[in-house]
């Protein structure tokens, strides 16, 4: 990949340090490291990835999580995780391909929207997957989804408060998620006071 030629509005995701410290522990905990696993599975494991990792859990009593990620990149997938150079070059193209195509309207609306957000405070990162793009302060506070091709939710974390008709309940606050409610935006007209306020409102019970 080549390098980011001006610097990423995103940051580097909370699960990335996480897959540095699998790498790094690896050898320790496995005895191969991560290039040896992937040539040894390349070389003795099934080749569909479900009944790889399958496989790495029975023959070597692998936790899921290192079964999942090793049958992973032995497909030659995962890896945009391993490094926060990698991870950042990756964000830019979930993004490119979140409003690919039939959504690609809904992008002035995102662009807004992040640039709202991003300017709530300087300790809000936006830390793009393949299919929403979260932003955090110490948690995920809310996040930013092309749901239809028309319509983008705004994802907000404020509990059980008490909020106007216009914000939706998800059912989060019931099933412990973190995002509780949502406002559905179709247009550039929409991002309005309103989901200025909520976005502050879900940053500061951040805190």
């Amino acid at each position: 990949m080549a390098a980011l030629k001006t610097p990423s509005l995103y940051s580097v995701h909370p699960g990335v340090a996480m897959v540095q410290k699998w790498i790094e522990t690896l050898p320790e905990k496995t005895g191969r490291s991560l290039d040896e696993w992937v040539a040894f599975i390349k070389k003795s494991g099934p080749k569909d990835e479900k009944e790889c990792r399958a496989w790495l859990k029975e023959s070597f009593k692998l936790g899921t999580n290192t079964a999942w990620w090793l049958a992973e990149r032995a497909q030659g997938k995962g890896g945009e995780e391993d490094s926060p150079e990698r991870y950042l070059q990756q964000a830019e193209v979930y993004v490119e391909e979140m409003f690919a195509g039939a959504k690609a309207g809904l992008r002035p609306i995102y662009d807004t929207l992040l640039k709202l957000g991003l300017s709530i405070a300087t300790d809000v990162k936006a830390c793009p997957g393949k299919t929403i793009v979260p932003l955090y302060r110490n948690h995920v506070f809310a996040q930013l989804k092309p749901t239809t091709r028309t319509r983008l939710d705004l994802g907000l974390a404020l509990g059980n408060m008490t909020v106007p008709e216009r914000l939706i309940d998800t059912g989060g606050f019931a099933k412990k998620d973190r995002i509780t409610h949502r406002i559905l935006i179709a247009s550039l007209d929409e991002l309005d006071g309103e989901v200025k306020h909520w976005l502050k409102v879900a940053y500061d019970l951040d805190a």
